[in-house]
C-alpha cells in the first residue's frame, strides 16, 4: 500500500541540437532508469526531441519529420512501461508548427498539449516559428481537435486531463515553460477542472538570479493551485550561441519544494508526491472552487502501483524548520506574535499588571519571557509582572532556583507562596490520605496554584497568563480547572517541540549572560509537572515523557492528524519512516494509540480553554481550527491500529 503517494521524476537528458535519433536514444535510457525506480509520471524538457535552440532549423521539413518518426519509435519503446511520460517536440498540424508536450504511456500516444504563451521578446523569438496553442480552441472547433499520427487520430489541445485508472487522486495536466510565467497560466484552468498534478516542460535559459525567481514561481503555483508541480528544464547539450541552460528541475507540493537540482548539473530528480494531502487540502479550502466552465477531454492511463519504499524525506519535527536560518526566523516571528497578542489583550482590558505562575520549566519560562516583551511594547515597567513561584511536594532545588533567579534578572516582581500547608489542609477536608500519591494528590496541587494565581490577579488588577502549550492541550495533559485555566494562554498555539526552540532562541539572543545561562539550564531540565516528591538525591522523579510519551512523537502525530487529516495507518507508516533510527515500531505504535485515546477523551478540556493566539497552521481552539464534539468515540481509529 502506498498511502496516496505518487512517484514523479523530472529528467534532463544530455542532447545534441538537431539530432532527433540521438536525443530519442538518450530519453529512452532515462526512461529505463526511471522504470527501475518505479517512477509513475516522468517529465522531460521542452522540445527535447530536437533541442530548443534549433532556431530556423524548425523550418526544415527533415527536422520536423524526424522528430515525428523518433516519437513513434519512442512510443513503441514504452510498450510494457506503466509510466506516463511527457516529451517536448515540434509538431506540424494543419499547415502550422506547434511546440507541444507529447503524452505517452505503455506504447500509446495519448495526446499532444500545445504551448499557449509564446514569448517573443528579449532573447526569445518563438512566434517566428510556432503558432499559439489557442489555435486549437475546443469551442471554435465545436469538438476536440485531433491530428493524424501514423494512422491514429490523436487529440491536440491544451484542455486535456490525463486520469490514472489505479490512483483516482492522480489527474495530470501539462503546460510548457512560459505558460507558467504568464499572467494567466493554463495550469489555473487545469487545476480548477480537476488536475492535481501539473507538469511543465521547460527550456528556461539561465541568468543571474533567474533560478531564484523560477523557484518562487514553481513553489508559488503549487501553493496557489493546491497541487503537485513537476518542472523539467533544458540543460547540457543545448546550443550556447547566445544562451546557457542549467537544467533546473524542481518538484513541488502545495507550496513545499520537495526536490530541486543544482543548476548546470543535468540531474534527474525523483520524489513521491502526496496526492492524499492535495485532495484533503482542496476539500478543506472553501476558496478553492472547482470549475466546469471550460470543457476538457479526459484520457485514461495506467501505472504500476506496486508497494515500494518511500522516496521522500519525512521531517522528524514537522512544526520545526530543519534549516537553522529558517528556524531562527520562525522562533523570532512566533515569539513576536505571542507578545503582540498579549499586548492587545492588556490594552483592551486596560490591565497594567500580569500574574505568571513560574515553575522553572519550559512552558512557564516562555510565558514569562513573552509577558516581559509585551510589557516592553506597552512601556509598562516589568516590575508590574507578578512572577509567582509556588513550591509543592515535587519541587526540586534546580527548578526553584532557576525560576527565582530568572524572575529577578528579568526585572519582574517575585512572590513565593508554598502550597504544602494549604494542600494538606485540603486533603484533610476531603478525607484524602497524603500517602496515597494518586491523581487526587497531583491535581489538588495544580488547582491550589491556579486558585492562588486567580486571587492574586484580582488583588493587583491584572491578568493570569496561561503557560500550557498546544501539545499538552491536544493530549489533555493538564489538570481541569488547574493549570488548564488562565485569563489568556500565550502558549496555546505553540507545540512543545517548538517551545523548546523558542526558549533557545531567547537564550541565544539574550544580552544578559546570566539570564542566558539560566535559560540553557532550563532547556536541559527534564519536562515534569513536579507533583510527586523528588528522588532521594533531589532529582525530578516524575518525567512527563515517561508517562505520556515523547513529545516529538506526539507533535508528529498531531500535525499529520489535524493538519493533513491522515488516517492512523498512514501516520504510523510515516512515523516508522521518519523515526526509523530512533524508535522501534512497537514503541511508535504504543504512543500512537496513547495519542488517539487521550486526544479523543480530553476534548472537554479544549472546549472551554481560554483565549490564546494561533501562531501556526495547526490549532486546537474550539473558536478556531478545531470544532470537535467532546463525546466522539475513538474506537474506529484504534481498530485500524489493532
Amino acid at each position: 500500500m502506498n498511502y496516496g503517494f505518487v512517484r514523479v521524476a523530472a529528467a534532463t537528458p544530455k542532447i545534441k541540437v538537431g539530432d532527433c535519433g540521438y536525443n530519442r536514444s538518450q530519453i529512452e535510457k532515462e526512461i529505463s532508469k526511471l522504470q527501475e525506480k518505479n517512477v509513475q509520471v516522468a517529465v522531460f524538457p521542452e522540445l527535447c526531441m530536437t533541442g530548443y535552440t534549433c532556431g530556423d532549423l524548425f523550418w526544415q521539413t527533415l527536422l520536423i519529420e524526424n522528430a515525428k518518426k523518433e516519437l513513434k519509435t519512442l512510443v513503441d519503446f514504452t510498450k510494457g512501461t506503466k509510466m506516463l511520460i511527457f516529451i517536448g517536440m515540434p509538431l506540424a498540424a494543419e499547415g502550422k508548427l506547434f511546440n507541444v508536450a507529447a503524452a505517452v504511456c505503455d506504447g500509446e500516444l495519448l495526446g499532444f498539449v500545445p504551448k499557449t504563451c509564446l514569448p517573443n521578446y528579449a532573447q526569445f523569438s518563438e512566434m517566428r516559428h510556432f503558432t499559439c496553442g489557442d489555435y486549437f480552441d475546443v469551442e471554435a472547433y465545436g469538438a476536440f481537435p485531433y491530428v493524424e499520427f501514423y494512422g491514429k487520430e490523436v487529440p491536440i489541445c491544451r484542455n486535456i486531463l490525463f486520469e490514472c485508472k489505479e490512483i483516482k487522486e492522480l489527474v495530470v495536466a501539462a503546460e510548457i515553460c512560459a505558460d507558467l510565467w504568464a499572467p494567466k497560466p493554463p495550469s489555473v484552468e487545469h487545476a480548477l477542472a480537476g488536475a492535481t498534478l501539473i507538469v511543465n516542460l521547460s527550456a528556461s535559459d539561465e541568468g543571474v538570479g533567474k533560478d531564484v525567481y523560477r523557484r518562487n514561481l514553481v513553489a508559488g503555483q503549487s501553493a496557489r493551485l493546491v497541487c503537485g508541480y513537476v518542472y523539467s528544464s533544458a540543460g547540457e547539450g543545448e546550443s550556447t550561441t547566445d544562451l546557457v541552460f542549467g537544467g533546473h528541475n524542481m518538484i513541488a507540493e502545495d507550496g513545499t519544494m520537495l526536490a530541486e537540482t543544482k543548476i548546470f548539473e543535468n540531474e534527474t530528480i525523483i520524489c513521491d508526491i502526496d496526492m492524499e494531502r492535495i485532495r484533503n487540502e482542496r476539500c478543506k479550502m472553501t476558496t478553492f472552487a472547482p470549475s466546469k466552465e471550460i470543457t476538457y477531454l479526459t484520457c485514461e492511463f495506467s501505472v504500476d502501483d506496486a508497494e515500494r519504499k518511500l522516496e521522500r524525506k519525512i521531517p522528524l519535527s514537522p512544526f520545526v524548520p530543519e534549516s537553522e536560518t529558517e528556524r531562527v526566523l520562525r522562533c523570532e516571528q512566533i515569539f513576536t506574535m505571542q507578545a503582540y497578542a498579549l499586548k492587545k489583550r492588556l490594552e483592551h482590558t486596560n490591565c497594567k499588571n500580569a500574574v505568571v505562575g513560574i515553575s522553572g520549566g519550559l512552558d512557564s519560562t516562555l510565558a514569562l519571557l513573552v509577558t516581559a516583551k509585551a510589557f516592553d511594547l506597552l512601556g509598562i515597567p516589568r516590575e508590574n509582572i507578578l512572577s509567582v513561584t509556588m513550591p509543592g511536594f515535587g519541587t526540586t532545588d534546580r527548578t526553584y532556583t532557576n525560576a527565582t533567579r530568572m524572575t529577578k534578572l528579568l526585572g519582574a516582581t517575585l512572590q513565593e507562596i508554598s502550597i504544602k500547608e494549604s494542600v494538606l489542609l485540603h486533603f484533610k477536608q476531603i478525607g484524602h490520605d497524603p500517602q496515597v500519591k494518586d491523581v487526587t494528590y497531583e491535581n489538588a496541587q495544580a488547582r491550589q496554584r491556579t486558585y492562588l494565581l486567580m486571587d492574586l490577579a484580582n488583588k493587583v488588577g491584572g491578568l493570569v497568563i496561561g503557560t500550557g502549550d498546544m501539545s499538552e492541550l491536544a493530549l489533555g495533559w493538564a489538570t481541569y480547572n488547574g493549570d488548564h485555566m488562565s485569563m489568556y494562554g500565550v502558549n496555546a498555539g505553540v507545540p512543545k517541540t517548538l517551545v523548546r526552540h523558542i526558549v533557545r532562541y531567547c537564550a541565544d539572543t539574550a544580552t544578559d549572560e546570566k539570564l542566558a545561562s539560566i535559560l540553557y539550564d532550563i532547556l536541559d531540565t527534564p519536562v515534569s509537572p513536579e507533583l510527586l516528591p523528588p528522588e532521594e538525591n533531589g532529582e525530578i522523579a516524575q518525567k512527563t515523557e515517561d508517562l505520556v510519551g515523547p513529545y516529538e512523537l506526539h507533535d508528529f502525530y498531531l500535525y499529520y492528524m489535524l493538519r493533513m487529516g491522515y488516517e492512523p495507518e498512514k501516520i504510523l507508516y510515516l512515523a516508522k519512516h521518519a523515526f526509523t533510527d530512533i524508535y522501534d515500531e512497537e514503541t511508535i505504535l504504543k504512543w500512537l494509540k496513547t495519542f488517539y485515546r487521550r486526544y479523543f477523551s480530553q476534548q472537554f478540556k479544549r472546549s472551554c480553554m481560554p483565549d490564546g493566539p494561533k501562531v501556526g497552521s495547526v490549532g486546537v481552539s474550539p473558536r478556531g481550527d478545531l470544532h470537535m464534539p467532546s463525546d466522539a468515540v475513538v474506537r474506529e481509529w484504534l481498530a485500524q491500529l489493532a
